[in-house]
């Protein structure tokens, strides 16, 4: 098996398994034949921390299948790297990729998904910011079960560590019961400073918190700030696929790429006597996924302990990490981040600023 073989048996694998692309410098890695061994090192591009040697030997197995290796030597690793963002924009200096989560319409469960989804790259090996974008109605404080001021450098906001996640709110700027009555300029200011005036300190991936909707926030993000990709959430019933269809299509024509659509609240499983029942209908998230040519990342549970562990501050992917519902939480956050990974690499930052001068 020479070099050319190995690149595409690591891009097959790679396929398979949503990863980056085989074959290019600096992921497909290098393959070779001495003395009937062969050693391959693989890059991918999203953090897969607990897999690598699963990959490793996966792939290991495929090579020792050609009769001409006797054994074969893998290495596996994985490097971030920022990702194109809307043209004019370039990546904030602290943070390599930032992901907008979008639903478009309220009460689908878009927060507790991106919290979820949030600390999942986390455990997969990832550094995370997560970012709440719902001025008026901030709610990741109580998700994380965190409260009180964030301390400054004097310059910058120094962002909370909770779990492992670097958050920011305009929640722990304000008393819980204090309501925003701001107009749009004031809002959009908020979620500027929020974000260029936190001292976020080297993140892989910045997970976006947005409010419902396609409005002031939205706008803002898409003109200032500089996003790798979108997911977007919503549940299978028409009507909040309705809207979710009004938060994708905003995306496309603001040149912001979707990552791909969760459906939450699929299927609900009785605590009680275990009977499973499509509450508010089946197959919306994979038929809108179809209609729109955009990834299906998965679909999640109508689930009490959901509800429960995020509403006493300890989400599900960290409260009860071995459990089915945070396994499927991490699938889905490894199906975004390659997904993401596929992605055009923004190159832009390598280059210095070039000024001609006429003397």
């Amino acid at each position: 098996m020479n070099k050319e073989s190995v690149m595409t048996l690591l891009g097959e694998i790679k396929e398979e398994k949503k990863g980056g692309e085989g074959g290019k410098e600096g992921e497909g890695g290098e393959g070779g034949r001495q003395e009937e061994r062969g050693s391959v090192d693989s890059g991918w591009g999203e953090p897969r921390a607990d897999q690598g040697e699963a990959l490793a030997a996966d792939i290991k197995a495929r090579l020792e299948e050609d009769p001409g290796i006797d054994a074969a030597s893998v290495n596996v690793s994985y490097k971030i790297q920022p990702h194109k963002v809307q043209e004019e924009l370039k990546p904030l200096d602290s943070i390599a990729n930032i992901i907008a989560v979008g639903s478009g319409k309220g009460g689908v469960g878009k927060s507790t998904t991106a919290v979820n989804l949030a600390l999942a790259l986390q455990l997969e090996g990832a550094r995370v910011g997560l970012l709440d974008a719902d001025i008026y109605g901030p709610s990741i404080p109580a998700m994380l079960g965190e409260k009180g001021q964030p301390k400054t450098d004097g310059e910058n906001i120094i962002p909370k560590e909770v779990h492992g996640l670097k958050v920011m709110s305009i929640g722990f700027l304000v008393e819980e019961d204090t309501p925003m009555i701001w107009r749009g300029p004031m809002v959009t200011q908020a979620l500027e400073q929020l974000l260029n005036d936190t001292h976020w300190q080297d993140v892989d991936y910045l997970i976006i918190d947005l409010p419902p909707g396609t409005g002031d926030i939205q706008l803002t993000l898409a003109q200032k700030v500089p996003v790798s990709g979108a997911l977007i959430v919503t549940t299978p019933q028409d009507i909040a696929l309705l809207d979710a269809r009004k938060a994708l299509k905003m995306f496309e024509k603001v040149d912001v790429t979707v990552l791909g659509i969760v459906e939450n609240m699929s299927i609900h499983i009785c605590s009680q006597c275990g009977n499973e029942e499509h509450i508010f209908g089946e197959g919306g998230g994979v038929r809108m996924s179809e209609d729109y040519d955009v990834d299906f990342l998965g679909a999640l549970p109508l689930d009490i302990q959901i509800r429960k562990e995020v509403d006493g501050g300890t989400p599900t992917v960290v409260n009860d990490p071995d459990s089915r519902i945070a396994q499927i939480y991490r699938e889905i956050a490894r199906r975004m981040a390659a997904r993401l990974a596929l992605q055009a690499k923004e190159f832009s930052a390598k280059f210095p600023n070039i000024v001609i001068q006429n003397s």
